[in-house]
């Protein structure tokens, strides 16, 4: 079992005491940090990167060696390494983002998907984690993190990302069979995926659903958290390392009783949804991450503080609160700025936890 010079990040997630509210970001190794930048210049793209593990390493600790008020570190990576090692061909077009050279579109294409052996086609995402987990020498803990079934399976049938669904809605209301199928062989990807990270050493792990909140309400209860909850549960059966999972759907505060039943020991929530109400809905059944909107570390300190202080007031005294922004900090983000966010959590929070 890992020592941690700093543990409150794991404490919040199992609902124990801290002496303040923990914080990390999501994607707080990224394009906002001009030292980022010259490293992914030096990888060349962006996939180069994801695909060198010292590389992997060095932006992963890369915000916390510039902000030592971060509580927890994650992996340098992206949720489109399994839909990549599944054989579907993923690029990056300058200025587009991901896209894909071998959508799925016909029916033999989907039946003839298969899991990756993820000790070789993913063995780079694994060698990351070990190296990183070595470098970090028990600093903050480090957290694993996959995209949820139906996220990557969005990707897998668009083709890229930025679209309006059309093509996998069409699926899931014409050939419902066709996407279940790509959803359970993905889910049993991600959980020999997310198996994998945990035995090379995450401290936590977080199913990223980013477009959860472009289904109907019944078919998030069809065709996203069933697959979530299975993966959790696997998990909890394979893994002899019990750590802490968080499950964030972006758009999904309208399902938080449903979320609750998954089996995560954290819910992220987005800027949409109201921190105080969203407690009230979990009682102590889980913790709760969230939810700056990320628009706010473009404006002014001020701001920047009055609307950390709104959530913390909103979150109120107690245990089950780690703080985050309500998705990924923008690259248009001043450094600064994230000073001030971490600053203004830090001291303000302390009101609220146990002396």
């Amino acid at each position: 079992m890992t020592q941690f010079k700093n543990d409150n990040f794991l404490k919040a997630l199992y609902r124990e005491p801290t002496p303040y509210t923990p914080i990390w970001m999501m994607r707080q190794a990224g394009r906002y940090l001009p030292e980022y930048r010259a490293t992914r210049q030096k990888a060349g793209d962006f996939l180069s990167l994801c695909k060198n593990p010292n590389l992997a390493t060095e932006v992963t600790l890369q915000p916390l060696d510039r902000y030592p008020l971060l509580d927890a570190s994650i992996l340098f990576s992206d949720i489109l390494t399994v839909p990549d090692a599944m054989g579907l061909g993923l690029y990056f077009a300058a200025g587009e983002g991901p896209k894909f050279e071998r959508p799925l579109r016909d029916e033999a294409d989907i039946q003839k998907l298969k899991i990756p052996d993820i000790n070789k086609d993913l063995k780079y995402v694994i060698d990351a984690v070990s190296q990183i987990k070595s470098a970090l020498l028990g600093r903050v803990p480090l957290i694993g993190f996959s995209g949820s079934p139906w996220t990557l399976a969005t990707y897998m049938v668009e083709g890229q990302g930025g679209t309006d669904f059309l093509m996998i809605k069409k699926m899931a209301y014409s050939r419902p069979d066709l996407l279940h199928h790509i959803l359970k062989t993905t889910t049993e990807a991600v959980t020999q995926y997310l198996q994998a990270q945990i035995e090379a050493g995450v401290d936590s792990i977080m199913i990223f659903d980013s477009w959860g909140g472009a289904l109907s309400h019944q078919g998030y209860l069809e065709f996203s958290l069933p697959y979530m909850k299975v993966i959790l549960s696997n998990l909890k059966m394979m893994s002899s390392k019990k750590i802490p999972s968080i499950m964030f759907t972006k758009g999904g505060g309208l399902w938080l009783e449903d979320q609750v039943t998954a089996g995560s020991d954290a819910l992220g929530l987005d800027w949409q949804t109201d921190i105080g109400i969203a407690r009230q809905k979990v009682g102590q059944k889980v913790a709760l991450q969230g939810n700056l909107d990320p628009a706010i570390l473009l404006s002014k300190p001020e701001a920047i503080e009055k609307e950390v202080k709104r959530i913390l007031d909103g979150y109120g005294a107690g245990t089950g609160h780690i703080f985050n922004l309500g998705h990924g900090i923008t690259e248009h983000t001043p450094p600064e700025n994230v000073d001030v966010m971490l600053t203004a959590v830090r001291e303000y929070s302390q009101q609220f936890h146990i002396k």
